[in-house]
């Protein structure tokens, strides 16, 4: 496997593999590597979400480079031009729990020569990797920025009861849906979409776009709570129509060749490069984070952290017209409350759906650079 070509990448970010890392080779994209490979620069340590890559934090790469930090994002294992991990439906589930995830951010820290990262920073499912990784290793990970996907802590223990069978809840429903975790934890998922009718490249075009600011139906409230009733309120790729698959469910929002040409910030070239590394791995990978949701085992290896908070200093953000922000009713409020001892505001950028990042990379990086700006300088040596 080589590198991703220069030409797909800003000027001054650069593709390149890191080995050893908890036994994958990890592809990293890297920015302010100048020096020793950055060591002498403090480390913000990227980590994307499903169906993402490195690739998607591009557009903030240079300007934390700029300011002054080594800035890495891997290619998370499941993912991309990362190798060394199990693709079957029926492979090794283990290695995906959210605890070795943390050991691969951990892992790439070490392997990079550093000794703390001044902030990882997480999106969609990568910020449950960056808020256990900041639960965990707090001694390693000086600060932490969730993105798009509200962390409420560790589960508790004992175990609180389940108050109903939400899939079924949702099934009965007079227009049956199901949750799209739950889809993505089936064996049909991963082909699903990996054979999608339409093509992976036409796909992803329709998922990125339903899931953005360009869609006009993303305007998100608040859920009164966690009910089928609710939930149904929400768009079709969270709460889908039982009988569909994603692809079918994001082929009806499939944006004009117009709307497609006025897209700016994901153009043709850039969603070929997401297309052509999902069209050769799959996305099994990535759907198994989302099956480990539902293993008891890993669960209760969880539990071990009940009632353990992030104390470091932490900082949300997330597109105004994003609806992951919404879609566990009160999950804002339980990690600003209970969750995050040290957090502010969340700070939520207008004209970004989910893809915050790349819809609204200016807005996120000031947002970065503010928060970095409000922190103790770090310790020498670090």
């Amino acid at each position: 496997m080589s590198p991703l070509d220069s030409d797909v990448l800003p000027e001054g970010v650069r593709s390149r593999f890191v080995d050893d890392v908890n036994g994958l080779r990890m592809h990293v994209l890297e920015a302010g590597f100048e020096g020793a490979e950055g060591a002498g620069r403090p480390l913000l340590l990227l980590l994307h979400g499903f169906p993402e890559l490195a690739y998607s934090w591009r557009k903030v790469m240079p300007g934390l480079a700029r300011a002054g930090y080594h800035v890495v994002a891997p290619d998370q294992r499941g993912y991309g031009r990362t190798t060394g991990w199990d693709p079957a439906y029926d492979g090794d589930l283990a290695s995906y729990r959210m605890a070795n995830l943390a050991r691969d951010a951990f892992g790439l820290v070490r392997a990079l020569g550093h000794a703390r990262v001044a902030c990882v920073v997480g999106h969609d499912f990568g910020a449950s990797v960056a808020a256990w990784s900041a639960l965990i290793r707090p001694d390693i990970f000086a600060s932490v920025v969730l993105m798009s996907a509200p962390f409420t802590g560790p589960p508790a223990l004992p175990a609180k009861p389940a108050s109903g069978d939400i899939d079924a809840d949702l099934a009965a429903l007079e227009r049956p849906r199901k949750h799209y975790q739950r889809y993505y934890s089936t064996r049909d998922a991963g082909a699903d979409m990996h054979r999608a009718p339409q093509g992976v490249h036409d796909f992803l075009r329709a998922y990125y776009h339903h899931k953005s600011a360009d869609w006009p139906g993303n305007k998100p409230f608040a859920l009164a709570g966690w009910t089928a009733a609710e939930l149904a309120k929400m768009p079709t790729y969270y709460v889908m129509d039982h009988a569909h698959g994603m692809a079918a469910t994001v082929a009806a929002e499939m944006p004009a060749p117009a709307e497609i040409a006025a897209c700016r910030w994901l153009s043709a070239v850039e969603l070929a490069v997401y297309s052509g590394e999902f069209a050769r791995t799959g996305f099994q990978g990535g759907l198994q984070w989302y099956r480990c949701r539902f293993e008891e085992r890993f669960t209760r290896e969880q539990q071990l952290y009940a009632g353990r908070t992030i104390d470091i200093p932490a900082m949300f953000v997330a597109g105004r017209q994003d609806w992951g922000i919404q879609q566990s009713p009160g999950a804002l409020e339980r990690m600003q409350r209970q969750a995050c001892t040290d957090m502010g505001p969340p700070v939520l950028i207008d004209g970004a759906g989910h893809w915050v990042q790349q819809e609204q990379p200016q807005a996120v990086t000031a947002a970065l650079l503010a928060f970095l700006g409000r922190l103790p300088p770090a310790p020498p040596g670090a």
